[in-house]
């Protein structure tokens, strides 16, 4: 065969016909495709994150879920959040209307317990902060989420899942052009500009978008642009060379919490995000494959908060703060008050708050096939972060670590992954992470013809370990104390270290309906303990801060202190006929704080509206749940493709959770504080889409979200989006 591009297609009688990826051949060289096969039309994929190597879904013993372009434009929002909510065991929450700080919560964990890498290359901020509402699905081929730890592989900010974004790469040997336009309520208005291709042993992807809305709210416009590009070329026969890039710059005003004050802050928050990476895979040998990858992460935020907004009031003589209006503010569970609540503190004006993060990143993998049913792994990494908090003094850390691990099989029944990682921290020194996940099938996977496929067993077993942010750092408890102070003997104080987790899941997976029908459920048992957790700067004097130390303090100050535990049950079902597709998911977690500095060494706190219900001001009490876990939530999405139309549903409802107003009021008092438990209310939300092509080159396309027009607030305080509509065209070029 001459040398060229190439796509392997792989069929089997009872088999969905599956096809590779297109690769370049050149004359007399060989090397190793992969091709998997699924029992039926619902598609088994080949996942990253659960294991050192590819692994396909059906080996995993892991709770992994895949989203592809394809699933990501049929949910029809212009952010990765659409497709996120319909992830089983997940919560997204956002903040108000598009832009807003936007969060994902795995299985009961922390918004900063997830690993996010895009193209490998770890995301985060230090300490594990990540803003979803800041991606865009432009240039994204796919994401994958691992709901559950693996600090084995990845070490730091692994304490409850790992999120994988991938960056497409170019396929066709004619240039592939595509734009898109689309346009909608509140000023909304989007444009995404696309190209790849490939062109012998190169291949090409480039994207850029622009995104503008002005949201519902005063002082609430939101603006992201977004450019990405992917660049490979093979080397030899066996080495692949990949380069990415991701720019990202957004600007959002900020209104703050509209209901609680009655008028919006007059606040403007811009973040310029960076990431890109370099690697390198080799197929060494047939039995031999290494890894080796460089990636960046440069990440600017600010704050800018240019006038005081409300009325100036001053009880005490120490300088004015200012307040909202008067309000009633009323919880999902029935408690309400009324008054009026600082909108902004005192202090100079413009108030500007800056963050920068840095991060480089070099790693190295290798794994090596001992038999057919076995395969070894190990690894190195290094990073060197830097971080800016704002006023605050730089921090650098340097960080390392390692693994090993071992994938093998058994009759093709039994699939074992088992490693331990050690990561060696430039704050916290040392942490060791075991891992162990099990697949068994007690009924072997069988043909499409067949009404009872197969039935999976899964079995995960590990821990996982995060830094302590930046912010974290600086303001901890012990260092703001000293380490020969009284309270630091009193409370039993230790400088600020790790967080922690040990993870559990158990699942069945059964397959009917000739492959047409997929059945999951799971239980999981994760215990999170020493978190840190906020204290207040107006508390730090109770615990023998010096005066003049606080006033030095921008915010308040850290400890590990809070520990807490969320089991639950995890169910999910597919269905795919011909062009019909229902997917469904529902999680109950049962979360229960087990450990408080709040309900130790402070006080909780009281409303005397409500003399005899403690309340968690700043973080929950023993005994309560987080803040903003619902017990209940899930999703449903059905989508009928037929000839050249598409329609899809994409429905989310959320149970009530706990939360905090998190409010002072004018003497700095409680009165404007409520209850915590069920603060937030119940919500279900439906967008609809639909797509038709109306020509070969040309389609259109719609969305409505919040389809029902519910009046609701995800989290009290910001008032969520009412319905919206966005629709629009998209003109293809070149290749089809």
């Amino acid at each position: 065969i001459s040398s060229g591009r190439f796509w392997v297609e792989a069929y089997a009688p009872g088999f969905a016909r599956a096809r590779s990826a297109s690769f370049y051949v050149g004359s007399d060289e060989t090397g190793p495709v992969t091709v998997v096969l699924s029992v039926g039309p619902i598609v088994q994929h080949v996942v990253v994150t659960a294991s050192a190597s590819e692994l396909p879904e059906g080996q995993s013993g892991s709770p992994v879920s895949v989203l592809t372009s394809d699933a990501l434009e049929q949910h029809g929002t212009p952010v990765l959040l659409g497709g996120l909510r319909s992830i089983p065991g997940s919560n997204v929450v956002e903040t108000g209307g598009r832009g807003g700080t936007a969060s994902l919560f795995l299985r009961g964990g922390a918004s900063d317990f997830n690993k996010v890498l895009i193209d490998g290359v770890p995301a985060n901020d230090i300490g594990g902060a990540f803003d979803w509402d800041a991606i865009t699905t432009t240039g994204v081929e796919r994401i994958e989420v691992l709901r559950t730890s693996n600090s084995v592989l990845y070490g730091g900010d692994t304490l409850g899942g790992v999120v994988s974004v991938v960056t497409p790469r170019g396929r066709s040997t004619v240039p592939d052009v595509q734009y898109r336009a689309d346009g909608g309520t509140f000023n909304t208005f989007r444009n995404e500009l696309t190209v790849g291709g490939v062109g012998g042993r190169m291949d090409y992807f480039a994207a850029v978008s622009r995104f503008n809305t002005d949201n519902e709210l005063p002082n609430n416009a939101y603006r992201n642009t977004t450019g990405v590009g992917r660049f490979g070329v093979l080397l030899g026969s066996a080495t692949d060379l990949s380069v990415t890039v991701r720019r990202v710059n957004t600007s959002y005003g900020s209104p703050g919490t509209m209901s609680f004050h009655g008028v919006a802050d007059d606040s403007l928050q811009t973040n310029a995000l960076t990431f890109a990476g370099v690697r390198a895979t080799s197929h060494v040998t047939d039995r031999l494959q290494t890894d080796i990858q460089f990636g960046s992460l440069d990440r600017t935020i600010a704050f800018d908060n240019p006038t005081a907004t409300g009325e100036a009031y001053d009880p005490f003589g120490f300088g004015a703060n200012y307040l909202g209006d008067q309000v009633s503010i009323v919880g999902a569970n029935g408690y309400q008050t009324t008054g009026r609540a600082i909108l902004d503190y005192g202090g100079a004006y413009p108030s500007i708050f800056t963050s920068d993060t840095t991060r480089r990143y070099l790693s190295g993998r290798v794994s090596y096939y001992v038999t057919s049913s076995l395969e070894l792994s190990g690894g190195a990494r290094a990073e060197r972060e830097a971080g800016i908090s704002g006023v605050s003094a730089k921090t650098v850390r340097t960080n390392a670590g390692a693994f090993v691990e071992a994938r093998g099989s058994l009759l093709n029944r039994v699939y074992l992954t088992g490693g331990v990682g050690v990561e060696e921290n430039g704050l916290f020194g040392r942490a060791v992470t075991p891992r162990i996940a099990v697949a068994f099938y007690g009924r072997n996977p069988a043909t499409s013809d067949t009404m009872v496929g197969e039935t999976k067993l899964t079995f995960n077993l590990g821990r996982g370990v995060k830094a302590p942010s930046v912010f974290d750092e600086q303001s901890a408890l012990y260092g703001l104390l000293g380490p020969g102070s009284g309270a630091t003997t009193a409370f039993r104080l230790d400088p600020i270290g790790p967080e922690r987790s040990r993870n559990l899941d158990l699942g069945v997976e059964q397959v009917l309906v000739g492959g047409h029908v997929r059945l999951r459920l799971a239980y999981f048992d994760n215990r999170f303990t020493d978190l840190i957790e906020y204290v207040n700067k107006t508390t730090l004097p109770q615990l023998g801060v010096p005066i003049d130390v606080v006033g030095a303090v921008p915010f308040g100050a850290t400890i590990n202190a809070s520990s807490y535990t969320a089991r639950g049950v995890e169910t999910a079902v597919d269905v795919q006929v011909g062009g019909f597709r229902l997917s469904g998911t529902y999680t109950f977690v049962d979360a229960e704080v087990t450990k408080s500095f709040s309900s130790s060494a402070l006080t909780p706190v009281f409303n005397t509206r409500y003399p005899d219900i403690p309340i968690g001001q700043f973080s929950p009490l023993v005994g309560a749940r987080p803040f903003r876990r619902p017990t209940h939530g899930g999703s449903v999405f059905a989508s009928y493709t037929r000839a050249r139309m598409q329609v899809s549903v994409a429905g989310v409802f959320v149970g009530k959770s706990d939360d905090s107003t998190f409010l002072s009021d004018a003497f700095f008092g409680t009165s404007m504080l409520l209850p915590n438990r069920d603060l937030n209310e119940k919500y279900q939300t439906l967008n609809l889409s639909a797509a038709y092509q109306l020509h070969s080159r040309l389609r259109w396309y719609a969305t409505v979200e919040n389809l029902l027009n519910q009046d609701y607030e995800a989290v009290i305080g910001f008032p969520s989006l009412p319905r919206t509509l966005r629709t629009g065209v998209s003109v293809a070029l070149g290749s089809q």
